[in-house]
């Protein structure tokens, strides 16, 4: 069997309205898919992390860089493409786009292993711990209104994701320090005294800006701190660790075993949340999760994107390992956000269907069974959403 064509679908609509985190507001909602087909017949679908022109970017890379060096090599070499393209690409970027883009592809190849062999992701990557995970909700969104109103909105909001049946929920910051804490107050109160909830900055603050946030968060009892610095700055990670009560957490914009081994050497995070659509696909995702439970450092993925990066995750989820395991050990929980995203509810012939599993589970998904990820995008739909790159 033998690669010979690899495809990037980016697909693009109007948000129903415009929404926000601490770096910008946006009103497209953007995806980016990975095909690769085979001599064969077999194709496999990947995801690159990205949104807006990133991914149009990206798509120059998957097929016009990165596709020429794997056209004829056998999808089943995974390992050996991916080191491949890596070293070839290494003096143009070690993390970042290229990187995002590999991602996909990788993914990818994993979904033709699966088909191939007949076993699901997790099959093959050792077997489910579980099979089902808890979801938590994320939602409460910046918009650009005054603070008292958003205050409002998010106390709201807070309350209906909790309604939903999700088992945490997690809120942006971005104004400042000082109005930040309003509205993390106002989610406290929209979800009551025991509800876990956590707070995502997207790396807007200081350090000692992000110590006035994590000390009021401390008092809110809010269970993590996500990216409260910029990914570059681990110490200040590890002075915000350190001193702080609430759990420190982060690692999307970590690319790569070598990066992330320095974040988790320096002790600046005590959860990790990899972003498999852009560390480097799932194959560099089972090396930087090995680094980290080799730190005692539990993981919980970062998730954002399709359907197909959801399906990715939820067979990732299964197969890892309970650390440090016990009677009732920990549990890493699926993210989902709760804005709209048709290319997360409607982009597969049979959807996932995650809400609808959330409350009929008490706040928990199961894990796909078919061969590969389970899924498979409508192609119609892709026609319908597919802009010109």
């Amino acid at each position: 069997m033998k690669i010979n064509r690899i495809i990037s679908h980016v697909l693009q609509y109007d948000m129903p309205e415009v929404l926000g985190y601490s770096q910008q507001y946006y009103d497209k909602r953007t995806t980016h898919l990975v095909e690769i087909q085979t001599d064969e017949g077999v194709t496999g679908w990947g995801e690159c992390f990205g949104p807006g022109n990133v991914a149009i970017a990206n798509k120059s890379i998957v097929e016009k860089v990165i596709q020429p060096l794997v056209l004829g090599m056998d999808p089943l070499d995974k390992d050996v493409i991916w080191h491949k393209v890596y070293n070839l690409l290494r003096d143009h970027g070690q993390s970042g786009m290229p990187i995002q883009a590999l991602s996909g592809v990788d993914i990818a190849l994993w979904d033709i292993t699966g088909k191939i062999s007949g076993l699901p992701l997790h099959k093959l990557v050792g077997g489910a711990h579980r099979t089902s995970v808890p979801c938590y909700g994320y939602g409460m969104m910046l918009r650009d209104e005054p603070i008292s109103s958003l205050a409002s909105r998010f106390e709201e909001e807070a309350a209906k994701i909790k309604e939903m049946g999700f088992t945490a929920t997690k809120m942006k910051t971005g104004f400042g320090p000082k109005p930040d804490v309003k509205l993390c107050e106002a989610v406290r109160r929209g979800v009551g005294d025991d509800f876990p909830y956590m707070v995502d900055a997207n790396h807007a603050y200081t350090t000692s800006d992000a110590f006035f946030v994590g000390r009021a968060l401390e008092e809110l009892d809010a269970y993590w701190f996500e990216e409260p610095v910029a990914p570059e700055d681990i110490d200040g990670y590890r002075e915000l660790r350190t001193s702080l009560k609430v759990n420190i957490s982060g690692g999307e914009a970590v690319f790569n075993r070598w990066a992330w081994r320095n974040l988790l050497e320096n002790r600046g995070i005590d959860i990790a949340q990899p972003e498999v659509c852009a560390l480097g696909g799932v194959s560099e995702y089972l090396r930087v999760l090995a680094l980290c439970h080799a730190h005692f450092t539990p993981v919980v993925n970062h998730v954002w994107g399709s359907a197909i990066a959801v399906a990715t995750n939820l067979h990732l989820l299964a197969a890892m390992p309970p650390i440090p395991g016990g009677l009732h050990p920990w549990e890493p929980m699926l993210e989902f956000d709760t804005t709209d995203n048709k290319f997360r509810d409607d982009l597969l012939t049979v959807p996932l269907e995650i809400q609808n599993q959330v409350k009929a589970n008490n706040g928990r998904v199961m894990i796909p069974t078919g061969s590969g990820l389970g899924v498979e995008p409508d192609r119609d739909f892709i026609d319908h959403y597919s802009i010109e790159g």
